[in-house]
């Protein structure tokens, strides 16, 4: 316990001092584990999870998903949806950043990526909002919030890695994702309605658009149905693994970006150079996090958790209640999914140990998604809260104190979200149940 707590709090020093965390994991999980046991293992230990991450067929689907996600970007298919929703609920107060919201749960259903939804929504919906006059705290906000819808409506590629990581069903986490998902456009949605009603010059009500035009508007959305369908759809009947899925995906969204002529041989070259540094990354945390896991693995900490929890009988909601806490604390400070790859090796075996009146699957199914959404909330907590940096890089005018500022009613409501989420535990799982 003693060696585990240490290596945690030195990780989390070399954070502070700007060192990568994936080296600042790897360096402590290596000279841990070689304290334990000896640095021939813990060299060992290096190679073999090094080797085996990389040979690991079944992440192969996060290569493939960040590039169906990359084509689909440069497809200019956000602007369809957004078109689209705009055509039906823009003339109301706000309804520029509902129609922003909407189309970022739309584009995350075939993107899987909380950055890339924020930063290619920026583009399509902050310029019609300025023209309407909206107050850039609200404009900015509704971008960056729609934005983290990214990492939990499927696909998502932090789905595909809680799965990876605790050995749960990639399909039914895909399936639980989505009733949370939709809760959350309507959550934001409603945060959308409080602010213009508090202050209605922030959100000025666009034009009206007749049915023709709203029927005009329908037929650019026909990809992003398509393109779900075949990737979630083929998943959820069975035709298909999650991994062949990220092939087909990423397929699908290849010819789309053809059909609309959005690609060239330099963009594809800059897409596929995209996609494989983006892969390299986040591969290079994974094989640190694991490689700390194993060294957390070695000093038994989560065993002596457990038996600690259950000589002093704790609620499991209790613990529950506990981790969320400390996720909210971490999400002020860490990227999420450095968050994420540090402590679910972690949790996850705690949670497990623990008797939630669930079977241990749908346990760990609902326990993924309420990490999840603590890291959608991370992404929007300061002062780290990535996808308000993004956004703050893509327009210099504004002020990242102005978006954390408009972020607020949106935090609010994902607090709101995330307590029902726990207390009712059948959002998370009834459509896992039916598949």
């Amino acid at each position: 316990m003693i060696a585990a707590a240490l290596g945690f709090a030195i990780v989390i020093a070399m954070v502070f001092a700007r060192i990568p965390i994936a080296v600042a994991m790897a360096i402590v999980g290596f000279f841990g584990f070689a304290m334990l046991v000896d640095f021939y293992p813990a060299f060992y230990l290096v190679g073999q999870v090094t080797r085996t991450t990389v040979e690991s067929y079944e992440l192969s689907v996060v290569p493939l998903f960040i590039l169906m996600g990359n084509f689909v970007s440069r497809a200019r298919i956000s602007e369809d949806l957004y078109a689209a929703s705009h055509a039906f609920i823009g003339h109301y107060k706000g309804g520029l950043a509902m129609s922003t919201i909407v189309a970022c749960g739309g584009f995350s259903a075939i993107c899987g990526s909380s950055l890339a939804t924020a930063a290619t929504m920026a583009k399509v919906a902050m310029p019609p909002m300025r023209k309407y006059g909206y107050a850039d705290s609200l404009a900015a906000a509704s971008i960056s919030a729609g934005g983290t819808l990214g990492i939990l409506i499927p696909p998502s590629v932090i789905l595909v890695l809680f799965g990876l990581l605790t050995e749960t069903d990639i399909r039914a986490l895909f399936a639980a994702g989505l009733l949370p998902g939709l809760l959350g456009v309507a959550c934001y949605l409603a945060a959308v309605r409080y602010v213009v009603w508090r202050h209605p010059e922030r959100g000025p009500a666009g034009e009206r658009v007749d049915m023709a035009a709203r029927l005009a508007a329908l037929r650019g959305v026909w990809p992003v149905i398509a393109l779900f369908v075949l990737v979630i759809g083929g998943i959820y009947a069975g035709i298909f693994t999650p991994t062949e899925s990220g092939g087909i995906g990423a397929f699908g969204a290849f010819v789309f970006a053809l059909v609309r002529r959005a690609l060239n041989w330099r963009t594809l070259l800059s897409v596929l150079i995209e996609t494989a540094v983006t892969t390299s990354a986040l591969f290079v945390v994974l094989i640190g996090a694991l490689i700390f896991a194993n060294f957390i693995n070695e000093t038994r900490m989560t065993t002596e958790l457990a038996r600690q929890i259950t000589d002093a009988n704790f609620s499991p909601m209790l613990v529950m209640l506990v981790i969320i806490g400390i996720y909210l604390v971490l999400g002020c400070v860490f990227e999420s999914m450095s968050m994420l790859l540090l402590t679910v090796p972690v949790f996850a075996s705690l949670i497990a140990a623990l008797d939630f009146g669930m079977t241990p699957e749908e346990t760990m199914i609902w326990f993924g998604i309420v990490v999840v959404v603590v890291t959608e909330i991370s992404l929007i907590t300061p002062p780290i809260g990535m996808n308000v940096f993004t956004l703050s890089s893509m327009l210099p005018d504004v002020s990242t104190k102005t978006i954390f500022a408009g972020v607020f009613p949106f935090w609010s409501v994902d607090i709101i979200r995330l307590a029902i989420l726990v207390l009712v535990p059948g959002i998370s799982l009834l459509i896992p149940s039916l598949i």
